[in-house]
């Protein structure tokens, strides 16, 4: 059997980046049972809910939902329960200090399998104004309107 390599991406919160505006990203471990990894490895979980808790120097993520495993018995975990993760000494002073500041949270960007184990990108944020959400839909708009326009021009002339 050969050891997986690269990333295999099993959830993304897209709402996250839309929601917030994203300060800085870490890659995190996460303490799972067997059959979390398991139900990791048929690709389902949903990160919507997630956010990340300091408690104690211990970094927790809550609200993620993992499914229960359809071939799991009386060992099965539960769906949303609080998961450990491994983050470096240094790693979690740092977020300890930024998430106090007013404003600050810390939440999950992506769920995937790197080499192997399971690993979670989560990120310090800051919660977007109505009218920054706006402004931001309106800049990607903008973006994409002059790419096409650019992209139009460069057809014409290849013609």
């Amino acid at each position: 059997m050969a050891k997986e390599k690269g990333r295999k991406l099993i959830a993304q919160n897209k709402k996250a980046r839309h929601d917030y505006l994203i300060i800085d990203t870490y890659e995190a471990g996460m303490v799972l049972t067997g059959t979390e990894v398991k139900s990791l490895r048929q690709g389902r979980a949903s990160l919507v809910d997630g956010f990340v808790q300091l408690d104690g120097h211990e970094a927790w993520l809550y609200n993620v939902h993992v499914p229960e495993y359809s071939q799991g018995t009386w060992t099965n975990h539960s769906a949303r329960r609080k998961r450990k993760l491994l983050l470096h000494r240094e790693e979690i002073d740092k977020l300890e200090s930024k998430s106090q500041e007013t404003g600050h949270t810390i939440v999950p960007l992506a769920l995937y399998f790197k080499d192997g184990r399971a690993k979670v990108e989560i990120a310090l944020a800051k919660g977007k104004k109505e009218y920054d959400k706006r402004q931001t839909l309106r800049e990607k708009q903008d973006r994409r309107e002059a790419e096409r326009a650019m992209s139009a021009v460069r057809r014409k002339q290849r013609a």
